[in-house]
């Protein structure tokens, strides 16, 4: 049995997961602080972790700030706040799981803490990785220990230092796409923009979409908010002209599974792990690249200059990633 952990910042982990689960041979569990998806098959069992990033009772009963209780072990972890019983019983929930049920792989997406732990568990131990400048020493361990290194996107695309003394443990799966291998819609509206999640500030965002207005350009902006959210983004992607997105691996393989011709704005992340993304797709002219910083006009005018591109996503190796990546998992890769 697979046991699988998802960190539970944003949608990418989980949405990684529903993609490559449908093709594991094996049963697995899923262990994670965020509710169970929607969607996620009836037979797979999911465990809900609890936090470990909210105040706690500190050893003086008052309120504790887990950023305040040395959570780095001076530079040599990423988080493991002294103290915090949710941490410490998210790592017993799983310890406990591993041995009741024999758990015998176990996939860390993503937590340089877990991958240890699940290690030290004796458990066949696959890390999920990001793109990035990840050569610092709670990245270093968990590169060190892992039995296999899942990096989801094509092969040198992406600089990634931090894989290079490790690449004979690494599979480059592709880009993983819930979409991968669904029927394009029949038509593309002319002129048409969508822009795709919060990617840019209430400010620019409506003074963009008043010069788009103006120069005939349709606009339909998803998920910058709940009440913009939608279950299914993809006849928008399919259909849209040009479509505005944020940099991160799973944005990147749905833009590559829609074909769509596109503009990514690279989000301040940890490691840089967006701007190197956007850098590549850049250098691979798959998308036109800004950052946060990027003016409404100067928006507008990548936006027309994307409208004729051919970007060849075919490089991004989207099609049938989630198999290569549940393969790997599974050890039927080399």
């Amino acid at each position: 049995m697979i046991g699988w952990y998802i960190h539970h910042h944003g949608f990418g982990h989980v949405s990684r997961f529903l993609a490559v689960q449908p093709h594991l041979r094996t049963p697995v569990i899923a262990f994670s602080s965020m509710p169970r998806p929607a969607g996620l098959a009836a037979d797979v069992e999911w465990m809900t972790l609890p936090p470990d990033a909210e105040s706690f009772a500190g050893p003086t009963g008052r309120p504790t700030d887990p950023r305040d209780a040395e959570p780095t072990a001076r530079g040599r972890l990423h988080w493991a706040p002294l103290g915090h019983p949710g941490h410490r019983a998210r790592l017993a929930t799983i310890a406990s799981i591993a041995v009741d049920r024999a758990l015998e792989t176990f996939v860390v997406d993503v937590s340089a803490e877990v991958v240890a732990f699940a290690r030290l568990l004796g458990m066949r131990t696959v890390a999920v990785t990001q793109p990035g400048l990840r050569t610092d020493p709670a990245h270093t361990l968990a590169y060190n220990l892992a039995d296999r290194i899942i990096a989801p996107w094509a092969e040198g695309a992406v600089a990634a230092p931090g894989l290079e003394p490790h690449a004979e443990r690494v599979s480059w799966t592709g880009g993983i796409s819930r979409f991968d291998g669904r029927a394009f819609s029949n038509s593309t509206d002319q002129r048409r923009v969508t822009l795709l999640g919060r990617v840019l500030a209430p400010a620019v965002r409506d003074e963009s979409v008043a010069l788009l207005t103006d120069r005939g350009w349709h606009v339909t902006s998803i998920g910058q908010d709940d009440a913009s959210r939608v279950d299914d983004p993809w006849p928008l992607l399919t259909r849209s002209t040009v479509v505005v997105s944020a940099a991160g691996q799973n944005s990147v393989a749905d833009l590559a599974a829609s074909a769509s011709r596109a503009v990514v704005i690279a989000q301040d992340r940890p490691f840089d792990e967006q701007r190197a993304t956007a850098a590549a797709l850049d250098s691979w002219s798959l998308a036109r690249r800004a950052d946060e910083t990027v003016s409404p006009r100067d928006l507008v005018d990548l936006i027309e200059r994307a409208s004729h591109d051919t970007p060849q996503w075919a490089r991004w190796r989207v099609a049938g990633a989630a198999g290569r990546m549940a393969a790997a998992v599974e050890g039927r890769l080399p």
